[in-house]
């Protein structure tokens, strides 16, 4: 097709995927253009501005290595990843909600056992963390796999360290709870942090005056076969960034009770000679069959 102009284009290119082999992706790829010539046509966009977005795109690929992704980092801040999530993982009012995956999970982090220390001499407050894994019932999920990352008190990342490398993890591990669903570990409370400003997305907050913070929390992925995986963050209570977190990711039912504690004999038997915190928490797993049945 020849001489094509605004008004045609797109009805143009839509076609070109007319003979894509896979349904689900004709679909996408024809939503993707009307969606996108939709977007230029609306806001009238310019040359200029469209080179300004390539690069801002290309700039947030080059910033992307194996430790670090921009690109999810965009997608949180843009709200996408909860709305991807949320549409993908609607449950019952009594399983524990979804909530982003965030940009510095590692995947194959140490493996610990039960009431182990995860901070290893990261800065903090010590925080004994009790956690069981039941069923929508309330019936205890045995030995399901839980997978625990978060940031040190002053709000960095492992893998933010310039000298990381895989022997040097910590505030990461994954455990295996017991035939009750139970387990526990040691940590450090978790604090408010800012999310990476050094890059695009950083620049982005900057040029439209959103501030970078995310509330105090602990990442949890919880996996036993036959449930719906869950991807889910623990809270800090009162914490006074939950109405605006930078990646949406805020959930009441994920706010935890981190309770302070005077010196003395922790939960687990363990003498503390200086403050600590526990936090105690239930999560609470959905039937994957019910979530294929939903998107039938």
């Amino acid at each position: 097709m020849r001489n094509l102009n605004e008004h045609n284009i797109t009805d143009a290119v839509v076609d070109r995927f007319k003979d894509t082999p896979n349904p689900r992706l004709k679909e996408i790829m024809n939503a993707l253009v009307r969606h996108l010539h939709a977007f230029a046509r609306e806001t009238s966009l310019t040359e200029a501005e469209w080179m300004e977005g390539i690069k801002f795109l290309t700039a947030t690929g080059q910033k992307c290595d194996d430790v670090r992704q921009e690109f999810i980092l965009l997608s949180d801040t843009l709200g996408l990843s909860q709305l991807v999530v949320a549409q993908n993982h609607s449950r019952p009012v009594e399983a524990t909600e979804q909530t982003v995956f965030g940009p510095f999970h590692i995947e194959n982090p140490p493996a610990k056992k039960d009431g182990d220390d995860i901070a290893l001499g990261a800065p903090g407050e010590p925080c004994l963390c009790v956690t069981q894994v039941v069923d929508q019932a309330g019936k205890p999920v045995p030995n399901a796999v839980v997978d625990v990352w978060q940031a040190d008190a002053a709000g960095f990342y492992d893998v933010q360290d310039p000298t990381w490398n895989r022997d040097k993890m910590r505030l990461r591990a994954v455990f295996t709870a017991d035939a009750k669903g139970e387990l526990k570990f040691w940590t450090i409370k978790p604090a408010a942090y800012p999310i990476p400003t050094d890059g695009p997305v950083g620049a982005m907050l900057t040029a439209t005056k959103r501030h970078a913070m995310r509330p105090g929390h602990i990442h949890f992925a919880v996996n036993k076969p036959g449930y719906d995986p869950l991807i889910t963050h623990v809270f800090i209570d009162n914490d006074e960034y939950l109405d605006s977190d930078a990646v949406f990711g805020v959930r009441s039912s994920c706010i935890g009770n981190y309770v302070r504690h005077e010196a003395g004999v922790a939960p687990d038997g363990k003498n503390m000679s200086a403050p600590y915190h526990t936090l105690n928490y239930k999560f609470v797993l959905a039937p994957e069959i019910a979530q294929h049945a939903k998107a039938a």
